[in-house]
């Protein structure tokens, strides 16, 4: 979840890839796979998903882009990530995003996977939240645990951005900026996106 400079894409370019994108209605809505989940000897609450509004749930969707399937397409300013699929369709997802000065662009691949990870508050947000200071040494993983159940890795042509799509316990963060500038998701979504997700897949941010 650190914050930091990110290399981005030419302008063009991003621009050229995601100029095709077009989205209609959903073609399945999965409003009923929030339930309680038991996943590697976890107990993941049921989430009450008549709260969070209904364009936020996981759902296919029309979606034509030039990228190939398996793409990750993050739309910051509608809080959506498109997993691309065949046939001109996506699996959308509602996500969180970075607050305002956290905001981010750019292209990146996912270099790691990690189920139940363990979550190392950076420098930067400690200086600003002293009391992360106890897990400057790693948050063992777990129900309360930012990351959440999944996190996928984002590296550029320098290393690693800092920057994760992963779970959180706070759905009702979803649709909304409140993060350091990792993309949040429900941790019922993140799991079905990590069994989607190839390490290596393309990851387009927009905002």
């Amino acid at each position: 979840m650190k914050v930091r400079p990110f290399v981005i894409a030419a302008a063009l370019g991003l621009a050229t890839a995601l100029a095709g994108c077009t989205t209609g209605g959903p073609l399945k809505i999965f409003t009923s796979d929030y339930g309680t989940v038991r996943d590697a000897g976890y107990q993941l609450p049921s989430i009450p998903i008549s709260k969070v509004p209904r364009q936020y749930h996981r759902q296919i969707v029309s979606f034509e882009t030039t990228e190939k399937p398996g793409t990750i397409i993050v739309d910051t300013n509608a809080k959506f990530l498109y997993f691309v699929l065949d046939g001109g369709k996506a699996v959308r997802y509602g996500i969180g995003v970075g607050r305002e000065g956290f905001e981010w662009a750019g292209t990146a691949r996912i270099a790691m996977k990690r189920e139940w990870p363990t979550w190392t508050p950076p420098a930067a947000m400690i200086g600003r939240q002293p009391e992360l200071a106890k897990w400057r040494g790693g948050m063992p993983p777990g129900l309360s645990n930012p990351l959440g159940a999944r996190a996928l890795y984002l590296f550029n042509r320098s290393g690693d951005t800092g920057y994760r799509l992963h779970g959180t316990p706070e759905w009702a963060s979803i649709g909304k900026a409140m993060s350091s500038g990792c993309i949040r998701m429900m941790n019922q979504d993140v799991i079905d996106l990590y069994n989607r997700t190839e390490i290596g897949a393309k990851v387009i941010v927009k905002r």
